[in-house]
């Protein structure tokens, strides 16, 4: 299943969850002010950016890349 590491209240991230969601995608957000998962974050992708989508070893930021690979990818 893809994940998604986001900020509530980045409207990039806002942005991939409302698509995700439309298109019935099913993700596990990874909220990175937990701990943890910032530290999944910069352990992935190296950069303290979201989104952050990862996917069956598919890693990649920007908000308009990530709508761009689930419309191929789903």
């Amino acid at each position: 299943m893809i994940d998604l590491y986001v900020l509530e209240t980045c409207p990039y991230c806002r942005k991939v969850m409302d698509f995700m969601d439309k298109e019935s995608i099913r993700y596990n957000k990874k909220d990175v002010s937990i701990p943890e998962n910032h530290e999944m974050l910069m352990m992935l992708g190296k950069m303290d950016q979201v989104p952050f989508l990862y996917d069956d070893g598919v890693g990649m930021y920007e908000s308009e890349n990530i709508l761009e690979y689930l419309t191929t990818r789903c």
